[in-house]
């Protein structure tokens, strides 16, 4: 319900606005890569992919509001202490799959590049009843990160770096540790 109240909210906000600035549509998709923090996974970044579409509506010359709609997903490595704390089997690998929603504010200093800037919404839509699978049942179905980065814009095609910090505990098996996401999203985008 959160989700459709939210999108609906995109939409209105977004289509005030449309009918007196510029709209733009697109695609994107690229690479992620992603880190766990919490002592049950490496300390390493694992790679992962994202692929989605977004809008832009021009706010005046420099500035524009980006809703997009992502699928991403992440790719895990546990540590060798993960089944000594969670007392499952050992466990290597983890893979979650997220629908994100980035709300980006975009200023563009000059032509050729845009600064990006906002919050992220991801719900985890993995169905598999064990944690072996994908980590449905470990990990809370929300994520909440904040975003920022840069994008080069190259006529119709955009390419673009993000850093992305998780600001909420995905851990929903006990208050034994905290684990924040984080990664960092390399892609192009091309708008129609």
């Amino acid at each position: 319900m959160k989700t459709k109240l939210l999108i609906l909210a995109i939409i209105c906000i977004t289509a005030g606005a449309a009918t007196a600035q510029k709209l733009h549509v697109g695609v994107k998709g690229g690479a992620n890569i992603n880190k766990l923090t919490g002592k049950s996974f490496d300390d390493e970044f694992s790679f992962g992919y994202h692929i989605g579409g977004f809008f832009s509506v021009g706010l005046g010359k420099k500035f524009a509001i980006q809703p997009e709609v992502l699928f991403n997903q992440i790719n895990v490595d546990t540590s060798s202490t993960f089944s000594s704390v969670y007392q499952f089997k050992q466990l290597n690998k983890v893979q979650l799959k997220y629908v994100s929603i980035p709300i980006m504010l975009n200023y563009k200093p000059v032509k050729f590049l845009t600064l990006q800037a906002g919050p992220q919404f991801g719900i985890l839509t993995n169905k598999s009843k064990t944690v072996l699978q994908n980590g449905q049942e470990a990990f809370k179905s929300g994520d909440f990160s904040m975003l920022g980065g840069a994008q080069v814009n190259l006529g119709h095609l955009n390419i673009y770096a993000r850093y992305a910090i998780g600001l909420n505990n995905l851990n929903d098996i006990d208050n034994k540790e905290k684990w924040k996401s984080q990664s960092v999203q390399l892609g192009v985008g091309f708008t129609l």
